[in-house]
């Protein structure tokens, strides 16, 4: 991620970031089918998104978006 954001080291961070540039509903680049540590298989559609079984909150920055590998787990409704 060239913006700066890979310094993010954490899903926590991930979210505070994000949340605080009012950027959490944005979609992200791709819509990636995530497997939640639960089991579940959702589409990440905003790149803040809790898991909708387990509510385990997903995040990811809109410029790393395209790729699965940047998203990460923030802990359960953290979002």
């Amino acid at each position: 991620m060239g913006c700066g954001c890979s310094k993010l080291k954490d899903g926590k961070a991930v979210v505070d970031h994000v949340k605080s540039k009012g950027k959490e509903n944005f979609p992200p680049k791709v819509a990636h089918n995530l497997t939640c540590e639960c089991g579940e298989t959702f589409t990440l559609e905003t790149v803040i998104m809790n898991c909708p079984k387990c509510e385990m909150t997903y995040a990811v920055t809109p410029c790393g978006s395209d790729s699965i590998e940047n998203i990460k787990p923030a802990g359960i409704k953290y979002a």
